[in-house]
Order: C-alpha cells, then structure tokens, then sequence
C-alpha cells in the first residue's frame, strides 16, 4: 500500500462541503494544532468544518480549536468528508469510530508508524517529526493565505511533538517551518507561554505525588513512575495533566528509558513510553499490544496498576540489559 498524494487530498477536500475532524483520544498539541490550522483553513475555504473531540482537552492547549471544537457528534449529521488528524489506528477514536465512518469518504493524515490504511484517502509518513508539518504543506495544496491565527496552530503542533525543537526527531524542515512561520505574524512567546507556562497548582501536587513513586531500575538507566486515582483525588487535578511526567524523567542524568503508567480504572493502566538517545520504545509498545514512535511510544494494560508496574519494570529492565549487549 502506498500513500495518496496531498494534492489528491486536496482536492477531495475541496469537492466536500461539510467536513468533521477527528483528532485522536487524550488529544496532544500535535493533534490540536494540526486539527485547529485544518479547519481554520477549511472554514475560510467557506466549508461547514467542525473538531470532534470525545473529552475535554489539557488546560494548556485550550486555545487550540477553541470556537472549532465539539463534543456533539451530529453537528453535523451525515458528513460530506471525516477526517482522523494525528491518528493512524482507528483504536485511537474508538468512542467516535462509528460516526467517522458515517462521512461519504474518508481521510487519514498521521505521522506514526501505522500496521496499515483503514480510509479512503490515507497520507501516513512516519519521518515527519509532527503532523502539523505534514498539515503545513497540505495549507499549501488547498492555497490557503498566510495567517497569524493559523500560524500558531501549525508551530504549537510542531514544537510540542519535536519537545519545543530539542527531540531527536527534530529537522531541518521543522526549523524551516518555524522560520517561515515568521512572516506569518506568530507570536511564538504567547504560543509557547500557552503550552509551557499556563500550569495549575493542581498540577503540581500530582507532579509531587507521582515522583515519591520514582523507581530507577538498571543502574540508573530507567525511570518509572506511576499515576492513581487516588492522587487524582487528593491532588484535585485530572488525568491530562499527568502529560510531562515522561520527559522529565527522561531528563533525569544516566536515564535512557522511562515510563509512566497512569490509572484511568481499575484495570485500565495507560503507558507512556519514552527513549532518550540510544533506545527504541517502539519496539517494546508493539510487544504489549500499543505503538509509537523510536523514542515516544504507549500502550493499555489491562490489569490492576501493581501488576502493570512489574511488567513495565520487566520490559524496561530487558530493554536495557538489550542495549548494554550492543
């Protein structure tokens, strides 16, 4: 299988009147901005445009989508066009899978390795450090005019998933990108005050109450934590805004792997997975059932946090001991 062209894409959106998208669950800024920039496009193009989302999103990123976004599935009632941004396995909108597959065509834009196409229309490139790039060059197809408002979608998206341009997945087109983001009229201080210095308290005291379970396994060379309800109840916060915890453990010296098991139920353990530089966490996300990238990954594990906890600690243990052997 290969990927349709974006001008093929392009002009399938054109063609379409009424469009949803669809970004996938627990959305990040990636996902946001990409969705966001999308429709702000399609609306000026004078189309009917509107971002499903199955929950609420982190504070942070609040500003993204914000007027575009719905919890409404039939807002739009039978969708000309339904598009999953940031989302290449149908298991990541399971909640809003039956309405996506109610639009006449539909289109997948992603940049995760996917096991395969499920759309209609699908552009999948697992080389692009966000989706948001691969966003940027469709405004293009669709001849979409230079704004500021669009501008900070497409660099939110960018610089979250590239770690604000510090990941390994960084490039050059992700630096072209912002610079050219310039004569958009980007007010990147605002964007980056947004995302990276619009934190609750309550967040905080979960950030405080997640690092006392830090445990370093394999001489210091992985971290994990883990995130309960029971924190969630004492703290005041809510699940999103555990996001983080990943890369500062990742931030840790002589750490290579991390990660981070968060309790959304009893036996409902969600893992974010991470590499700094020498790792591959992909690989051990597909072996418990999840995927992702080389150095950012996840998986669900259906079983009671402290049962999850010694698996993770077994599968990170493996992985470094791999990496001591190479």
């Amino acid at each position: 299988m290969k990927n349709d062209s974006l001008k093929e894409i392009a002009e399938v959106i054109k063609k379409a009147q009424s469009i949803m998208l669809f970004p996938h669950e627990n959305p990040d800024g990636d996902a946001l901005g990409s969705c966001s920039a999308l429709c702000r496009c399609l609306r000026n193009m004078g189309k009917t445009a509107w971002i499903l989302t199955d929950d609420d999103v982190p504070a942070n990123l609040n500003f993204l989508g914000e007027g575009m976004r719905t919890l409404d599935e039939n807002i739009i009632e039978e969708p000309d066009l339904c598009i999953c941004v940031d989302c290449g396995d149908p298991g990541r909108i399971e909640k809003r899978y039956e309405k996506f597959r109610a639009g006449r065509k539909t289109i997948c834009i992603d940049h995760h390795m996917s096991s395969g196409f499920f759309c209609d229309y699908n552009y999948i490139d697992p080389e692009e450090a966000a989706t948001g790039q691969i966003i940027f060059d469709l405004l293009r197809e669709l001849e979409h005019k230079p704004d500021k408002e669009t501008g900070e979608d497409i660099f939110a998206a960018v610089t979250t998933d590239t770690g604000d341009f510090q990941y390994s997945n960084t490039q050059k087109k992700s630096h072209l990108i912002a610079a050219e983001l310039y004569d958009w009229g980007v007010d990147f201080n605002k964007v980056s005050v947004e995302i990276y210095e619009n934190v609750r308290p309550e967040k905080i005291m979960l950030k405080n109450c997640a690092m006392a379970t830090l445990k370093l396994m394999g001489g210091g060379k992985g971290a994990m934590v883990s995130v309960t309800q029971e924190m969630l109840e004492k703290t005041g916060a809510s699940m999103d805004e555990s996001e983080g915890l990943a890369q500062d453990l990742r931030s840790i010296s002589g750490v290579e792997y991390s990660a981070v098991l968060k309790e959304y139920e009893e036996k409902k353990i969600k893992v974010s997975l991470r590499a700094k530089r020498l790792g591959n966490v992909a690989t051990m996300a597909e072996a418990l059932g999840g995927g992702g990238h080389i150095k950012a990954a996840g998986c669900t594990l259906k079983m009671p946090i402290r049962q999850a906890e010694e698996t993770i600690e077994k599968a990170l243990s493996s992985a470094i001991k791999e990496l001591e052997q190479k």
